[in-house]
C-alpha cells in the first residue's frame, strides 16, 4: 500500500490547479506559490495526525482561500450592535457624513493645508481649526494634536519640564491601555505633587503645596470612574482663582470632553469644554473622537500666550494632525456651530434617540429574522465617558444552543457584526446600529442562523 504522503500533489501541480481556479483574480504568482506550499504543509500535518489525503481540487480551494485572505485588508468595517456608543475597540466615534465627505475631498487631491491662498505664500496648518474651536469654547486660542494623551504630554513638557505639577491624589488615574497620568508626568520631566486624599481634596491643600518650583495646577476629570459617598473635589473655579492669585496656570484635562450638555438626554451632567473655559482654566484638553464625534485628535483650548508656547515647542510638529484629520474635525465642528450636531453626528444621534424610536427600528427588522424577538435592554455611552450611566434601549434577541459560536460566526461574517450575550441569548442592541447598516445586519444574521 502506497504512503498517503505520496498521494499529495507536488507544489507545481497544486499551483497549476490553483491558477486555473483563480478565475482571473489578480493574485501575485509568488503569493500563489506561498499559498500552495502552506496548504501542502497543512496537508502533511493532517496526514501525520491520521487524516485522509484531500483531493487535489479541495487542496486548490484551500490554497486559493489562503491567497485571497492574505490580500484582504486587516482593518474592516464592523456593525456595532454591542450597545456601547463610543466603543473603543471598534474605533470609537463613527464619523458624520459631512466629515467623511470632507476627508475624502481633502485626501483625494491637493489643498491649502499650509498655503495662504490670499497672500500666495506659506501658511500654517494650525489655523484651520482655531477659529471654530475658539468660537465654540470661548477660549482665546486653540491647537490640535494627534490624541488627548499627546495634548496632555505637550502641555506638561512645554510648561512644566523640570518643575512641579500639583494634582489631587484622587485624580492620579489610569485610563485606557494602561495610560497612567503619573507616568506621563514623569516622562515629561515634571515632578508630580499629590495633595489631599483619595476621596477629599480642598483648595487649601493645593495652596499649601505651592512653592517656587510649582509650574501648573492640574485637574483630571475622572471620566472613566466615579467616587461616591464621603467625597469632596475642589471646584475648578476655585482652583483657577488660586492659580491666578499665585501666578500659576491651571490645566484642566476633560478626557472625553463634550461641547453639548448630557443631562437633557437622561445622563449625569458631564462638564463641558465651555464650562471649563468659563471657570477660568488656562488650558483645557479633550478628545476629538469621543463625545465630540470626530476623528482621533487631542484638542487644546485656552489662553493665547500658553497655546503659543505649545505651538512653538519642537514636539508639536511630531504630534501634529494630518490634512484629512483636520478636514474631518472642521466638518464636525461646523455641525456644532450650525446647531445640527444632534442630527448630524452619529454619537449624539444615538445618545438622543428616544427608546420608542429604537424599539420601532427593532420591530421593523424582527420579522425578517426567523426566531428573533425584541426585548428591552440598556446601552452605555462608553469611551471612558459617563461611567455607570446607561440609556434604555431595545435589542434583537437571537436564540441559539451555542450563543458563543453564533457570536463568533457573526464577528467573522462580511460585514462583521459585534453583539453581546445576555441570559444565554445573543443581543443585538439597535441603538448603536446605524440606519444604513440595517439591511446588511439582517442579511448577515440570516446567513448565520440558516447555517
Amino acid at each position: 500500500m502506497s504512503s498517503p504522503y505520496r498521494q499529495l500533489p507536488s507544489v507545481d501541480a497544486l499551483l497549476r490547479t490553483v491558477e486555473q481556479r483563480a478565475n482571473g483574480d489578480a493574485l501575485p504568482r509568488d503569493l500563489l506559490v506561498e499559498a500552495a506550499r502552506a496548504t501542502l504543509d497543512q496537508a502533511r500535518a493532517a496526514v501525520a495526525a491520521g487524516d485522509v489525503t484531500q483531493p487535489l481540487e479541495r487542496l486548490a480551494d484551500e490554497a486559493l482561500a489562503y491567497a485571497r485572505q492574505a490580500l484582504r485588508p486587516s482593518l474592516r468595517p464592523v456593525i456595532n450592535a454591542t450597545g456601547v456608543i463610543i466603543q473603543t475597540n471598534l474605533g470609537r466615534a463613527p464619523l458624520s457624513d459631512a466629515a467623511v465627505r470632507a476627508m475624502h475631498a481633502i485626501g483625494a487631491g491637493y489643498s491649502n493645508l499650509e498655503y495662504d491662498l490670499e497672500a500666495g505664500e506659506r501658511g500654517s496648518r494650525t489655523i484651520h481649526l482655531t477659529r471654530l474651536l475658539c468660537r465654540l469654547s470661548g477660549a482665546e486660542d486653540a491647537l490640535a494634536v494627534n490624541n488627548n494623551a499627546a495634548a496632555i504630554y505637550l502641555a506638561l513638557i512645554t510648561l512644566a519640564a523640570g518643575r512641579e505639577v500639583i494634582i489631587s491624589r484622587g485624580q492620579a488615574v489610569e485610563i485606557g491601555g494602561g495610560f497612567r497620568i503619573p507616568d506621563v508626568l514623569r516622562q515629561s520631566g515634571a515632578t508630580l505633587v499629590e495633595v489631599g486624599t483619595t476621596n477629599r481634596t480642598y483648595t487649601r491643600d493645593y495652596a499649601a503645596a505651592i512653592g517656587e518650583r510649582t509650574a501648573l495646577l492640574m485637574r483630571i476629570h475622572t471620566s472613566n470612574f466615579r467616587l461616591l459617598g464621603f467625597v469632596h473635589e475642589t471646584p475648578l473655579a476655585e482652583l483657577a482663582a488660586l492659580g491666578r492669585e499665585r501666578g500659576i496656570p491651571t490645566l484642566d484635562d476633560l478626557g472625553s470632553g463634550t461641547l453639548l450638555p448630557t443631562a437633557p438626554y437622561g445622563l449625569a451632567p458631564e462638564p463641558t469644554v465651555q464650562e471649563s473655559v468659563a471657570a477660568g482654566a488656562d488650558l483645557v484638553t479633550f478628545s476629538g473622537d469621543k463625545l465630540l464625534g470626530g476623528p482621533q485628535a487631542g484638542l487644546i483650548v485656552g489662553r493665547a500666550g500658553l497655546i503659543a508656547q505649545l505651538r512653538r515647542h519642537p514636539l508639536a510638529r511630531a504630534l501634529r494632525v494630518d490634512k484629512t484629520t483636520i478636514a474631518g474635525l472642521e466638518a464636525t465642528l461646523l455641525a456644532y456651530v450650525r446647531g445640527t450636531a444632534i442630527e448630524d453626528i452619529p454619537v449624539w444621534r444615538m445618545i438622543a434617540a428616544r427608546p420608542e424610536h429604537v424599539r420601532d427600528r427593532a420591530l421593523r427588522l424582527v420579522g425578517r429574522i426567523p426566531g428573533a424577538t425584541v426585548e428591552p435592554c440598556e446601552s452605555a455611552v462608553g469611551g471612558g465617558s459617563l461611567p455607570g450611566e446607561t440609556l434604555p434601549s431595545f435589542a434583537l434577541m437571537l436564540r441559539s444552543e451555542h450563543p458563543d459560536e453564533l457570536a463568533r460566526a457573526l464577528r467573522l461574517s462580511d460585514p462583521a457584526v459585534a453583539g453581546r450575550i445576555v441570559a444565554g441569548q445573543l443581543a443585538l442592541d439597535m441603538r448603536t446600529v446605524l440606519v444604513e447598516q440595517e439591511d446588511a445586519l439582517v442579511a448577515a444574521v440570516c446567513r448565520q442562523m440558516a447555517g
